[in-house]
């Protein structure tokens, strides 16, 4: 298979006369396939999203160790893994540029079996996130319906890297977040909780703005705007680093407003090294963004614990 070829589209000669397809149609793909189609690391933003929101919500950990492991199991291996799924069967001929040995353009995932994979995943999701009522099962469907239209056309968010990165965040933070409220609490989220939501999410913008500058090329042959092909390296990486720092410091301001002193200096530390970073970052965007994600990223991530330490720790921020 070429470099540029679809991954679903078969030669003649590899149907029979009869009709019956060649082995190679018929090849399941290999489970070490499957599970690398589903993205393992990706999985820890959305689960830590929500063990956030859990956290957040003042709700007592004692007698729901499963509850907490099925919420957790739900936002990462199913939600996260579908997206996952959907976005590589939908990018495959993006893929056979930038990373042609990813499981769908390298043929290990044969024939159209990553769409279907995607498909009884997103199933498996919705019908596990019914366990968990009808607000759970309402913010998985929308995370689902997130993951779809990001990809697949004739929506394809990802067209544009403002509407695409947006809907990423808003799934991968916010409705995860969202998720662990309600779950355990039954209820929707109160005001406070509902701007950690909001600017987390915001966040995650910019945080998946920095997984664009690997595949510019790709994304510039097929006609994929993201914000490194529409405003250039350097200022994409001005826009992801802005975002990400002033959502945070949206988080801290309020924190600080709500009389939680101890936790905004706590993310303003954060906040402070994460700007070093980021300085760095822009000077060689391309030859950095995977560095800021592994180094600086984590960083973000541990301020939305302290953000959701505050809102537990305060009785009033419930109200």
């Amino acid at each position: 298979m070429s470099a540029t070829s679809s991954p679903d589209v078969v030669s003649s000669a590899a149907i029979r006369p009869t009709g019956e397809p060649t082995r190679e149609l018929r090849r399941l793909p290999a489970p070490g396939a499957v599970l690398t189609l589903l993205k393992p690391v990706t999985w820890f933003p959305p689960m830590w999203a929500f063990l956030c929101g859990v956290t957040s919500s003042g709700a007592s950990f004692s007698g729901k160790g499963w509850t907490l492991a099925g919420g957790i199991f739900l936002c990462g291996p199913l939600v996260c893994a579908s997206s996952q799924a959907v976005n590589d069967w939908f990018d495959r001929h993006v893929d056979a540029i930038n990373e042609p040995n990813r499981p769908i353009p390298s043929g290990r995932i044969p024939g159209r079996w990553g769409l279907y994979i995607a498909i009884v995943w997103s199933l498996l999701a919705l019908a596990w996130s019914s366990v968990f009522g009808t607000l759970g099962m309402i913010a998985t469907g929308f995370a689902l319906a997130l993951a779809w239209g990001y990809s697949m056309p004739p929506f394809r968010f990802k067209q544009n890297g403002w509407v695409g990165n947006a809907a990423v965040g808003l799934a991968y933070e916010g409705l995860a977040w969202l998720t662990g409220i309600v779950v355990f609490t039954g209820q929707m989220p109160t005001a406070a909780q509902w701007w950690c939501i909001g600017l987390y999410s915001l966040a995650g913008h910019g945080i998946l703005t920095l997984n664009d500058f690997k595949a510019i090329e790709g994304d510039r042959q097929m006609g994929v705007n993201s914000l490194p092909v529409l405003h250039g390296a350097v200022e994409a990486a001005r826009i992801a680093s802005t975002i990400m720092l002033m959502s945070q410091l949206g988080v801290m301001g309020l924190l600080f407003a709500w009389g939680m002193w101890g936790h905004a200096l706590v993310l303003l530390a954060l906040i402070l090294v994460q700007a070093r970073m980021m300085h760095r970052f822009i000077a060689s965007p391309v030859e950095r963004a995977l560095w800021l994600s592994a180094a600086g990223v984590p960083l973000e991530v541990l301020g939305m614990l302290v953000a959701a330490l505050a809102l537990r720790a305060s009785p009033l921020l419930h109200g």
